[in-house]
């Protein structure tokens, strides 16, 4: 099943909100860090409902918010959130952005970036749209030294990319984004039940579920295009 397909179906199925309640446990950390300005453009990579980039242009004031996604049905949804003219939603495919080089300020992706099917192109339009000094904050929770979420490619039909931290940071400057700071942010918001209550439907220990959300969290890689 390809991308498209798989989240179509998420989307029709209103999962598109599901993901955003989830993911804005770190989301909100990693939207905060942005040093978006007034009037900045930003682009958000695999957009979903659109979340982070109707929240930027709330909280940061960005002049024009965009957010791009595989599906069809996910960008027509995040459409339908927002009746802001300076917000928009696309379809289309990372590896080929629709906008001019040096045209974008500051670029997001949430929980997306592994769904792409050559992360080394997206990393090398992302530099390419970003203007002198633009950075691009890319969070996943999907990852090598996350064991907890390896699994994670047989719940979707679709291939994912687990790289470790230190492969995004080499594929970041192979792009020729500096990598300003990697680091995790963890989720603190989700409840960890007492230590009576395990083991649950999901989860073995209660340690394993700290180290999951507590410890690995979310990891975050910033590139800074020159």
């Amino acid at each position: 099943m390809s991308v498209s397909d798989e989240f179509d179906d998420w989307a029709a199925r209103g999962k598109d909100r599901g993901m955003e309640d989830r993911h804005w446990h770190t989301a909100k950390h990693v939207l905060a860090r942005m040093p978006v300005e007034a009037g900045d453009t930003v682009l958000d990579l695999g957009c979903g409902s659109g979340y982070a980039g109707r929240a930027l242009k709330e909280t940061k004031d960005a002049g024009r918010a965009y957010g791009i996604d595989a599906s069809p049905a996910m960008a027509e949804n995040a459409r339908s959130y927002t009746d802001d003219p300076d917000v928009g939603y696309l379809v289309g495919d990372f590896e080929h952005l629709p906008f001019e080089t040096d045209s974008v300020d500051h670029c997001v992706s949430m929980e997306a970036f592994y769904y792409a099917s050559d992360p080394d192109a997206v990393l090398e339009e992302v530099a390419r749209v970003l203007g002198p000094d633009g950075t691009f904050h890319c969070a996943v929770n999907y990852y090598e030294e996350n064991v907890h979420s390896h699994a994670w490619d047989e719940l979707v039909d679709v291939p994912m990319t687990r790289w470790s931290a230190a492969e995004y940071r080499n594929a970041f400057r192979e792009a020729g984004l500096a990598v300003a700071v990697q680091d995790n942010v963890p989720d603190r918001d989700i409840e960890i039940p007492p230590e009576s209550e395990f083991p649950t439907e999901e989860w073995d220990t209660r340690e394993a579920m700290v180290e999951r959300y507590r410890e690995f969290g979310t990891l975050v890689t910033v590139g800074v295009a020159p």
